[in-house]
């Protein structure tokens, strides 16, 4: 039997509710209740809300396996998350931070093409959008969406490689978003500081030792099946609970390699071989990836399944969901959001900031 922990009940601030309150990974995000899960072969066999001043009784009652599970999971979901160190900048994670997408590929699913032939150009909106208020950009130059062909390592590292290093040398936070071990060295050389791995250092046998070698944070990201396939009929028991359990043992095959846990970030993977129900369990059980004691990486801007959810809206037309599921990100206590539209995000996370830092005011 396993157990999960799932925080809920979010208030606004923790004022007048000692010991009735859970602050969620050293953040701005506070639970009054927990949703305490014991799966037994891969089914839920209990699902009890309960309230934070009652769960310690709650866990002391549960055999001694399953206690010690859920002390420890305990242990990691109040744990603060580590900044992120890249280069000269430091990123915070004790609030929700934006993380800009930008494809320098011909045939991404949102804007394929726009910044291949120009790496000035693919450095000038990178920066751009590091004026509006992202703290990394994501430099990708190999397309993961559904249906995707694989491109050789070469060719990926001609594409990155010049976007990199204009934005490196413009003092821009950077991220490397590949499956390969080549081009994780060509582009961590260049200057970027994070890996943006959406096979979880699975794809490329060499990936793990280079992201241990470089002592960079690493993204690792849920996925099912190959983009040449992924979105043809994926399955799940328990979406959420899967998802989970396939993280963890991907942050274990991480430490065996000697990447240190607090330079793990975990992506339940949004798109990424699941149907439209996955997506939307996943995200209403979100809260639950904080017991992996890693901050979370949310992606779910312009996915297709916003569009399935508002008329089949084509891509470019899903702003409005995009925004939504960043705010959900937001409160559910999400570190790094990784959005295509980064002013519209930002000020989104500026209001829900604002309400926060209200919330947070002592009343005189």
């Amino acid at each position: 039997m396993r157990t999960f922990l799932r925080p809920t009940a979010f208030v606004d601030a923790p004022f007048a509710l000692d010991g009735r309150t859970l602050r969620i990974a050293g953040g701005l995000v506070w639970a009054s209740a927990v949703e305490l899960i014991l799966v037994d072969g891969g089914r839920r066999v209990v699902s009890e809300l309960v309230p934070v001043d009652g769960l310690e009784e709650a866990i002391a009652s549960l055999p001694d396996r399953p206690q010690r599970s859920a002390r420890a999971t305990l242990a990691r979901i109040i744990g603060p998350r580590a900044p992120l160190l890249l280069g000269e900048r430091t990123i915070r994670l004790d609030q929700p931070q934006v993380m800009a997408i930008l494809n320098v590929t011909p045939d991404s699913f949102s804007d394929g093409g726009r910044h291949v032939t120009d790496p000035g150009e693919a450095a000038g909106a990178g920066v751009d959008m590091a004026s509006a208020g992202a703290a990394i950009i994501d430099v990708g130059g190999e397309s993961t969406r559904p249906g995707a062909a694989t491109v050789w390592e070469q060719d990926e590292i001609g594409r990155v490689v010049p976007a990199v290093e204009r934005l490196a040398r413009a003092g821009v936070a950077v991220s490397i978003d590949t499956r390969k071990a080549a081009v994780m060295e060509a582009a961590l050389a260049a200057g970027a500081g994070i890996v943006n791995d959406v096979s979880a250092l699975t794809w490329d046998d060499r990936s793990r030792d280079v992201v241990s070698a470089a002592r960079c944070p690493v993204v690792l990201m849920h996925h099912q099946g190959r983009p040449e396939t992924m979105q043809k009929n994926p399955q799940y028991g328990d979406a959420l609970i899967e998802v989970y359990d396939w993280l963890e043992l991907r942050i274990a095959a991480a430490e065996a390699s000697g990447i240190a846990r607090d330079r793990i970030l975990v992506d339940p993977g949004i798109g990424f071989g699941k149907a439209v129900r996955h997506n939307l369990a996943i995200l209403n059980g979100l809260s639950l990836f904080h017991g992996l004691g890693c901050a979370i990486v949310l992606g779910a801007s312009r996915k297709r399944f916003i569009g399935a959810l508002s008329n089949e809206a084509p891509v470019t037309e899903r702003l409005g969901g995009s925004v939504a599921l960043a705010l959900l990100g937001a409160q559910a206590g999400v570190q790094l959001l990784r959005v295509h539209d980064v002013a519209e995000t930002v000020q989104a996370l500026k209001m829900w900031r604002g309400l926060r830092d209200e919330a947070l005011t002592p009343v005189r």
